[in-house]
């Protein structure tokens, strides 16, 4: 529904014709750094209240952009280094999604953040990291001009004390370039694990431009990633190894 934002830092323009339009409205109040993350964490829930009608109307009428500079702002206050989407939910109609994309420096301002978090109701919900999606195999991602369905993605992982090595494979892999291509090989693993369960577990993730022996499914990937708990996995020797 919404693209990660990350805020974008003002440049000095230099012709009149690159001058940014501001915001007429009073902006959310910016520390010259981050606060305490319990203390920054109140304050963003407090003005997401304040702006929660707006939010509402905005999705409603589908003007999404609308609220973008605010919710932006809003974030950037709680930490600048923080990226956030708006995604339909799980049990709620929408999902406010914030990631720190596992950064150790950013982490306890998320941790901070959910703590604080209002109770999830029929209409939010929210998450400190990205979600799995629900199955993997049902969502299809367009990639410039090319649709790519994460159901045709085979997978060949290598499980080694408490990491796992991964080659992806897609039939649509060759065609895309090299900045596309590697969020081809990265996105259908965290759409599939989530961020938390990607960054415990994955260390080395390489393209396989043809299917390797033994792959496995995008589901099938996660029922052997879930498995293996938090001392490293029962299958040392590696399953559905990578040529």
């Amino acid at each position: 529904m919404m693209r990660w934002f990350r805020r974008r830092q003002r440049s000095t323009p230099t012709d009149p014709a690159d001058t940014e339009v501001v915001d007429p409205r009073t902006p959310w109040p910016q520390p010259d750094g981050p606060e305490a993350p319990d203390v920054a964490a109140r304050e963003f829930w407090r003005h997401w209240a304040e702006l929660l009608p707006e939010i509402s109307a905005a999705l409603g009428e589908g003007k999404v952009q609308r609220v973008e500079h605010r919710l932006c702002e809003l974030v950037a206050a709680l930490h600048p280094d923080l990226q956030f989407s708006i995604e339909r939910g799980v049990h709620a109609v929408y999902a406010l999604v914030l990631s720190s994309r596992e950064d150790p420096a950013v982490r306890p301002y998320t941790d901070a953040w959910i703590a604080a978090a209002p109770q999830p109701d029929a209409m939010w919900e929210y998450h400190d990291s990205v979600p799995a999606v629900p199955d993997p195999s049902e969502v299809t991602i367009n990639v410039g001009e090319v649709r790519v369905a994460l159901a045709d993605v085979r997978v060949a992982a290598h499980v080694d004390a408490d990491a796992v090595d991964v080659s992806v494979h897609h039939p649509l892999l060759g065609e895309l370039d090299g900045s596309r291509r590697e969020t081809m090989t990265f996105l259908p693993l965290e759409a599939t694990l989530g961020e938390r369960l990607a960054a415990r577990w994955l260390r080395r993730v390489e393209v396989a431009v043809s299917e390797p022996a033994n792959a496995m499914t995008l589901l099938e990937f996660r029922t052997l990633v879930t498995g293996l708990g938090d001392t490293g996995g029962p299958h040392g020797d590696g399953v559905g190894v990578a040529d």
